[in-house]
């Protein structure tokens, strides 16, 4: 099937020009300056709107075992979220436990997603238990499995934990085989003596999740990888889910030396807050618990995190989607909020969220591409398939309209949630046609064409991103 992509404006990290985009099957054919394209049959009028590459959500927990729950999101219904949205790919984490063969986790999640996805998916993997297996597994992952990321968590001790010595392998291991380590950078030990602590003083509404979970244990875990990084020959290292002042400016010091130490933030950072939130009244702030926590909004984390966007200390954009509902799931912390399971279901919001930022004048139109898709798809070894308008690339196209708005609900949204963590945000713009592999998903009406199954496993290569 062949379609043009006529009058609008594309948008890339280099820039933005009008052009027309012709796509033969599932690739782009090319890029016309306007009017130079040949007559097709298909023509989506794009005249006064943008022409971006599909997002990529690098950070997503679909089904995740989590707190005696799942993650309410199954790879079926939220990569058809994540197409009204606009990402066209996503990249989920595969769970190794503790005490389990590495492989095994994988297959786990192959057999979840296989069959299943509307928009194509990557794998990055969990590793719970660093040892000789899981080092060696990691070369085969690597090598042929085409995963060439690895998660490990400085929390959660009991869970995922894994102490300094592991994370030093790992990321030894990390070094020699070319891949990237993410972390989940939070002193663990010292916020489960918080935790404790506030629960003996009867301390036990969801606001005590963000008050036991403070910067300085985010900021100090994150410095503590960075050496550890340094130590590992300076193994290539992202920090997953920054939300604080003091671990950004770990980060930015870490790079002003020229290291390979990236990081992403989320929307819930960005826009939502400890007090209005996380501390609304009763249990209500329990839909609201996620890790690491929200900020106070008394204090410059937000300014500083969209600062950080435009200097590119941040680089990425996720959004570390992992929705529960509040019925009956984020209940079971009724009384005691460490057993709320921590999560904010976001993969359809974050193109718009992230665009209101262009509308704010915190972010260009360029920066604003570059954090959703080109910069996610070199991160993560998928980039000149994923993440650009050009020839050769895949043909995961978003026209956008900046004239448009949107307004987030829980009436409206596509995400298998009884609640909204953006409930009546209004956003300066709107996400029209959605277009994967040269497939509309989305039409502008807001219509949907998507197969379940049609979206493919993503075998990536390693990081084009690095110094």
């Amino acid at each position: 099937m062949t379609l043009l992509i006529k009058g609008g404006t594309v948008i890339g990290p280099s820039g933005s020009i009008p052009a027309d985009v012709l796509v033969d099957g599932e690739t782009i054919a090319a890029v016309f300056a306007p009017g130079r394209a040949p007559d097709v049959a298909q023509v989506i009028d794009a005249t006064g709107k943008y022409v971006i590459p599909g997002a990529i959500d690098a950070h997503t927990h679909m089904q995740l075992p989590f707190g005696g729950t799942s993650a309410s999101d199954t790879f079926e219904t939220g990569t058809r979220a994540a197409a009204f949205g606009g990402t066209t790919t996503i990249i989920d984490f595969a769970v190794q436990k503790t005490g389990e063969v590495v492989q095994d986790g994988l297959a786990a999640w192959h057999e979840k997603a296989a069959g299943n996805c509307f928009v194509d998916y990557g794998f990055h993997m969990i590793i719970g238990g660093v040892d000789d297996a899981s080092l060696k597994a990691m070369d085969s992952l690597v090598r042929e499995e085409g995963i060439s990321s690895f998660k490990l968590f400085m929390a959660y001790p009991g869970v995922f934990y894994s102490d300094d010595g592991q994370i030093l392998r790992a990321m030894q291991k990390a070094r020699e085989n070319g891949s990237m380590i993410m972390m989940h950078a939070e002193n663990g030990l010292a916020i489960d003596v918080l935790v404790q602590q506030a629960l003996a003083r009867g301390e036990t509404d969801p606001v005590h999740h963000g008050l036991t979970r403070p910067e300085a244990l985010e900021a100090e875990a994150t410095s503590r990888a960075i050496w550890l990084a340094s130590v590992a020959a300076d193994c290539p290292l992202y920090i997953v889910h920054l939300s604080a002042s003091k671990a950004l400016a770990a980060v930015a010091e870490a790079r002003d030396r020229g290291r390979n130490v990236f990081a992403e933030t989320c929307p819930q950072y960005l826009y939502l807050t400890l007090e209005d939130q996380l501390g609304a009244p009763g249990f209500e702030g329990a839909k609201w618990v996620c890790s690491t926590p929200l900020r106070s909004k008394h204090e410059s984390h937000r300014a500083d995190l969209w600062q950080g966007l435009r200097t590119n200390d941040l680089s990425i954009v996720s959004t570390d989607h992992c929705p529960f509902c509040f019925k009956d799931q984020k209940e079971l912390g009724l009384g005691d909020f460490s057993k709320i399971p921590n999560g904010i279901g976001g993969v359809e919001h974050r193109v718009d969220l992230l665009y209101q930022g262009v509308a704010d004048g915190k972010l260009s139109l360029e920066r604003w591409v570059e954090t959703i898709a080109t910069t996610p798809a070199r991160m993560f070894g998928l980039y000149p398939r994923k993440g650009v308008i050009a020839p050769g690339a895949d043909a995961d196209i978003v026209v956008y309209d900046p004239n448009g708005r949107t307004r987030i609900s829980v009436q409206t949204h596509h995400m298998n949630m009884d609640h909204s963590a953006y409930e009546g945000y209004e956003i300066a713009g709107k996400v029209g046609t959605v277009i994967s592999r040269g497939e509309v998903l989305v039409d502008d009406a807001g219509e949907f064409h998507g197969r379940k199954g049609r979206g493919k496993f993503l075998q990536r290569g390693l990081s084009s991103y690095l110094i």
